[in-house]
């Protein structure tokens, strides 16, 4: 027992204070890089699992190099065991690769006898792995629903509409304006962020009984992961 507590038994030992540190410091990095993402991302395909490798990625990175220490025998030898696995099997989702690697370099650090770093490096990924899926990192909620309606009125009555939805939500974002010809109406549909959720009835209530409007839709949204 002193003599695990002590550190490793591999040839290049490595002290509790310093693996303790590269992981926290790597989580941290990960964790920082995946805001940005989330609050930068702006295109059509947005992808939760992809967000949590962000997270992930920089502690395995600094797990790997741990357990590789400057080995360039134990270098070669892991990058020949992912490589094998990854042709073997076509993994598509960047959380799966997650979790390969991390049983590799953790099987890796057994077999140099680096047990300290293998052993906190697996309680340390799967706390990481259950702490990311119970806060559902990664996800993101910008509406409630969305709202479809024929308006058949004028173009210049439309702010009307607007109030109604403004005073039941946080935030409303037109998604499509569809006007026809002449007297055919025009096809609205819009994205909506409630103030309250549980007052959504109330709102399509009052769309529907909004001289102008001819029928109103909608329908629910979850929170984003794959589009």
């Amino acid at each position: 027992m002193s003599a695990f507590l002590q550190g490793d038994f591999g040839s290049a030992p490595t002290s509790f204070v310093s693996l303790f540190l590269a992981l926290v410091l790597a989580y941290l990095f990960g964790q920082t890089f995946a805001w940005v993402y989330v609050l930068t991302h702006s295109g059509v395909s947005y992808s939760r699992s992809f967000v949590v490798s962000l997270i992930v990625l920089p502690v395995l990175v600094a797990l790997v190099l741990l357990v590789m220490a400057n080995n360039l025998v134990t270098a070669f030898g892991l990058i020949a065991v992912f490589a094998v696995i990854r042709f073997r099997n076509a993994l598509r989702d960047t959380l799966d690769t997650c979790y390969v690697l991390s049983v590799i370099i953790l099987g890796t650090g057994c077999g140099t006898q680096k047990f300290a770093t293998a052993v906190v490096g697996a309680f340390a990924l799967s706390g990481l792995f259950i702490f990311l899926w119970m806060t559902a990192a990664g996800t993101r909620h910008r509406f409630d629903m969305i709202l479809n309606l024929r308006w058949m009125r004028t173009a210049d009555e439309l702010p009307g509409v607007m109030l109604l939805l403004e005073r039941h939500s946080l935030k409303v974002h037109v998604a499509n304006q569809h006007f026809g010809s002449g007297m055919e109406g025009a096809d609205l549909s819009y994205r909506v962020l409630l103030r309250d959720p549980a007052r959504a009835a109330e709102l399509l209530s009052e769309l529907a009984a909004l001289p102008g409007v001819d029928r109103v839709s909608s329908v629910q949204s979850a929170d984003e992961s794959e589009i």
